[in-house]
């Protein structure tokens, strides 16, 4: 049976690799239809994908073929159209982040409870092999007491003008993005702490425009998360970052686990041999993740625990750049 995929918009950057994906035609799925606000846009990715354009979004929500919905649009109008797409009760995919305000949160949060579609979004720290691994670790408490964890997630795009692209200029406009690179990166951080460490009670932050490329929006940010747990945790995103080590560390009683350049992930402490932290199965991310809903794959305490960590995601990062704004530290 074919698996048909709509796809809500092709603002995101991650838009082409979605479509690829559904394009290798793995169990039968597809990119069924398109549908695009900016029509040219849509259109021209329908063109290459060898898909439909439907310029009428409730023509695409009343189509019975469709089986899961995937949103790429921009960042602040993920709301408006899970207004639309929640009450047709179908799987969503929607693109990082769910939202970027807590009330839309709360609106998030009333459209699940009248219709409980499976909704999460396009994270996929939390379910990869390592990270996998560490949350299990974590769990048997081999790390001890955890003291202390940070996440770099940090690239170039600003020194490399990715966003010259007009299709992709909407991340330099906040009314758009909600945010610049603490934004668009510190979100992956926050998710994957937030996965495996829990509710956060406080942040305090410092987000800022660092090299004049897209002034309108943040380069870089640093953020202070302190868990209700009271594991204590440091984020730090970048557009700005030309090098140097990034990803997961975590301090613990009985150790430690970090990123070791060219291997991944390892595990020790001082006096011990450092071991290759070893990966389990990964879980479907992405597009293979709505794929495995669709299919009944994904139990559902796990969708509803990650569409927890997705809404609370959302929370923290409006607590940090309102931190940074206000300068002081903010209680959630």
């Amino acid at each position: 049976m074919p698996i048909n995929i709509a796809v809500i918009s092709t603002a995101h950057i991650h838009t082409k690799s979605f479509l690829e994906n559904l394009g290798k035609g793995a169990d039968s799925r597809a990119a069924y239809v398109i549908w695009d606000d900016v029509a040219d846009r849509g259109k021209r990715y329908a063109e290459q994908f060898k898909s439909r354009f439907e310029p009428n979004l409730a023509t695409v929500l009343a189509d019975p073929q469709v089986h899961g919905f995937l949103i790429c649009a921009e960042n602040t109008r993920h709301l408006p159209l899970l207004e639309r797409l929640i009450p047709c009760g179908k799987p969503i995919f929607c693109e990082k982040p769910l939202a970027t305000t807590a009330s839309d949160i709360a609106a998030i949060r009333r459209l699940i409870a009248a219709t409980p579609a499976p909704l999460f979004c396009g994270y996929f720290q939390p379910f990869g092999g390592r990270n996998r691994a560490v949350a299990r670790m974590l769990a048997q408490g081999e790390l001890g007491k955890v003291t202390h964890v940070r996440f770099r997630n940090a690239h170039h795009a600003a020194y490399g003008r990715w966003f010259d692209n007009p299709d992709l200029a909407w991340f330099t406009k906040p009314e758009l993005s909600g945010g610049g690179a603490f934004m668009d990166m510190g979100t992956h951080a926050v998710h994957l702490l937030r996965s495996l460490f829990g509710p956060v009670r406080r942040v305090s932050a410092t987000i800022a425009n660092t090299c004049g490329a897209y002034p309108a929006v943040d380069d870089w940010g640093i953020a202070q998360l302190d868990f209700v747990s009271g594991v204590r945790g440091t984020v730090e995103a970048a557009w700005v970052q030309q090098g140097g080590p990034g990803g997961l560390e975590i301090n613990g009683s009985g150790g430690a686990v970090w990123e070791w350049p060219g291997i991944g992930l390892v595990t020790g402490k001082p006096g011990s041999a450092v071991q290759t932290v070893n990966a389990l199965d990964e879980q479907p991310k992405q597009v293979d993740r709505l794929v495995a809903i669709i299919q009944g794959k994904i139990a559902e305490n796990d969708l509803r625990a990650d569409l927890e960590a997705c809404m609370d995601s959302v929370l923290i990062m409006e607590a940090c750049y309102r931190a940074s704004a206000e300068q002081r530290s903010i209680d959630l």
